[in-house]
């Protein structure tokens, strides 16, 4: 089964219990940068329907996940992915410049050689 986050699905016939699955499909999405800090994960009721699980199943990863670090819960306003470590802030930062450089309207090759320059290359 698909799930609204791309790429997460449960094998329901897999050895593998479903919230093992569901914790290690985001970890991995996380890992690999397709989700990115600060990407907002579906309430737990709506992802549990979509993938055909009990509710408690979603939430047990989801708790598994924010011990680990990989995500957190701002109460109400949901589950986001956490901004951790040296990779997180670099795609952090990497995003602020390119929003920055093309609202100066610069071209991608002008950014890029922007960042040649301040590297020294």
């Amino acid at each position: 089964m698909t799930g609204p986050l791309p790429g997460l699905s449960v094998d329901p016939a897999s050895g593998v219990p479903p919230f093992e699955q569901v914790r290690e499909g985001i970890r991995s999405q996380v890992g690999s940068g397709t989700l990115e800090p600060g990407f907002r994960l579906p309430p737990v009721r709506s992802l549990a329907d979509t993938l055909g699980l009990a509710a408690n199943t979603v939430a047990r990863a989801y708790k598994e996940l924010e011990a680990l670090g990989v995500v957190e819960t701002r109460g109400r306003a949901g589950t986001f992915v956490a901004g951790t470590g040296v990779s997180s802030a670099v795609r952090a930062a990497a995003s602020a410049y390119v929003s920055t450089t093309r609202t100066l309207g610069l071209s991608d090759d002008e950014a890029v050689a922007a960042v040649r320059r301040a590297l020294g290359l």
